[in-house]
């Protein structure tokens, strides 16, 4: 009896899956019967074929990149594809290390006025930056019974500072502290007003914090 091997097509459909290739179509892969192009210099050369695209391409000794495959016809650039994926994964890199940090102020309901506005030029410098700001009031002892104290005071933070960030929500009671969370406005319309550009970027209260808990 003769041996009957099994089917493979299991085996074939993986392996077609696994040479997928995934991303933008660029050279041959792109099989659309015409498509607009875009010259290595940005200026629109015209609808034609992709052979013809890849032609003129490839005599420039530059790639075809399918960069718009919905529009009708689809839009090619004439690239060097080597430099665009490098270009690519650089703003890539930017973009994740551009992290948004929470820096934080720490008040008292009777804080003096020139601490107070100490708190309020660095909180501003925070904000500057493109930081999340938290705004830390705490209580001790009997000046819990001067809650109301507290929020106007940190109300009064919020309001030196709305040119430079909005409060996320109301501020809160939590236990003994008052806190409230800024987000900086728009880069373009952060302006300084209590302090300047080349002053000095201070430490945040967290550090503070930590020895008082301790």
């Amino acid at each position: 009896m003769a041996n009957l091997k099994p089917f493979n097509g299991g085996d074939n459909s993986r392996q077609f899956k696994s040479n997928r290739s995934f991303g933008p179509r660029r050279n041959e892969r792109i099989r659309a019967p015409k498509v607009r192009v875009i010259g290595a210099d940005g200026k629109q050369l015209g609808i034609m074929s992709p052979y013809e695209a890849l032609s003129i391409a490839r005599k420039s000794g530059l790639d075809l990149l399918e960069v718009s495959p919905n529009s009708e016809p689809p839009v090619c650039r004439i690239l060097d594809y080597g430099k665009y994926m490098y270009e690519e994964a650089k703003k890539q890199k930017s973009h994740k290390t551009a992290t948004v940090k929470l820096k934080e102020i720490m008040l008292r309901p009777a804080i003096e006025i020139n601490d107070f506005m100490t708190k309020i030029r660095n909180a501003e410098k925070f904000l500057f930056q493109g930081n999340k700001l938290k705004i830390t009031l705490r209580m001790r002892g009997r000046e819990m019974e001067y809650k109301d104290k507290g929020f106007e005071t940190v109300n009064r933070a919020l309001e030196e500072l709305s040119h430079m960030g909005h409060a996320d929500s109301e501020p809160k009671l939590m236990g003994r502290n008052i806190a409230v969370t800024l987000s900086p406005v728009p880069k373009n319309l952060r302006k300084l007003k209590f302090s300047r550009e080349s002053d000095e970027v201070p430490e945040d209260d967290s550090a503070q914090k930590s020895e008082e808990e301790d």
